[in-house]
């Protein structure tokens, strides 16, 4: 299976279609509920529910999913009936394959309840209309790129006794956003130093700072305290959601006093030192901290 473990969870909805054709006399006999085998519509309807459910035993790489909601609703058309499931759940992927099934079986089941009376039944088109949720509606684009800079702040790798994997690790992952690094800085576990270089680059125009390490509980650990004391707005929930994804994988997580903070219209993120930490960080806030930039410069949601 996919591995999943780095997404976040949001709700997530999926709608499919399929359809059943057959002769327009038989078609209105199932609308009425009037078949050798009873109402074929109710029993489809359970039939895809049901499916639905079992959608990762039936199809092998999909991800066991709660299924917060499912509707099937049938539509009489012209020589066929229309079969469209919706299918909503809050999770770290998409549920159209739970669409698809649930479709898919309501269809095999309108067919099995009409081939008795009906030769020319045929099951016509399954396809997905549309899904909602994920990563993927919540990129963000601008008219030029946001401009980074990375800050390492570590005495070992500033000397050379260790080298620097967290702040390549960022620089690296931004390259899948709308975004630019223009700059990428190791300093020592120095107040003065990182207070000057962070400052240095908002008066730059830098957009974003991402810094890592100095946000742990260790008496070298000054880089959190640095931006706290130089910025003018807090904006914890960012924060919050980084210990909250990360507290779901290790519980060292609480142990962070990682920040978020503003300065005139800078964004300054200080990440954990850990390679693992600042994966799991960037996993729980992009793309959708990009949004910020928006609501900086006034354009709200």
């Amino acid at each position: 299976m996919i591995d999943i473990s780095e997404k976040f969870e949001t709700l997530r909805t999926a709608v499919a279609e399929s359809s059943v054709k057959a002769n327009n006399e038989s078609l209105d006999r199932v609308m009425r509920g009037e078949t050798p085998k009873g109402d074929v519509l109710s029993v489809a309807r359970i039939s895809g529910l049901l499916a639905a459910k079992k959608t990762p035993e039936l199809i092998p790489y999909c991800h066991n999913l709660n299924i917060d909601h499912l509707d099937i609703q049938f539509e009489r058309a012209e020589n066929c009936i229309k079969i469209q499931a919706t299918v909503k759940t809050i999770a770290k992927t998409g549920v159209e394959m739970e669409a698809l099934t649930a479709a898919s079986f309501a269809a095999l089941t309108v067919y099995d309840m009409m081939k008795g009376f009906d030769k020319e039944v045929i099951i016509g088109e399954t396809r997905l209309l549309k899904k909602r949720g994920g990563k993927s509606d919540l990129e963000e684009s601008f008219p030029v790129p946001k401009k980074v800079a990375v800050l390492v702040s570590s005495d070992s790798v500033s000397s050379g006794k260790k080298s620097d994997r967290s702040g390549k690790l960022i620089v690296e992952t931004m390259k899948k956003f709308p975004v630019e690094v223009l700059d990428y800085q190791v300093v020592p576990d120095e107040k003065d130093v990182i207070r000057s270089k962070i400052i240095s680059w908002i008066e730059e125009g830098i957009d974003l700072i991402l810094t890592t390490g100095g946000t742990g509980l260790g008496p070298r650990d000054v880089t959190a305290d640095v931006v706290q004391e130089i910025s003018e707005k807090d904006v914890p929930g960012i924060a919050e959601a980084m210990r909250s994804f990360g507290q779901k994988r290790t519980p060292y997580a609480m142990l962070s006093r990682g920040v978020v903070r503003i300065r005139d219209k800078t964004l300054i993120i200080t990440l954990p030192g850990s390679s693992n930490g600042v994966r799991e960080s960037l996993a729980a806030i992009f793309p959708s901290v990009l949004h910020s930039f928006n609501m900086m410069e006034a354009g709200g949601h």
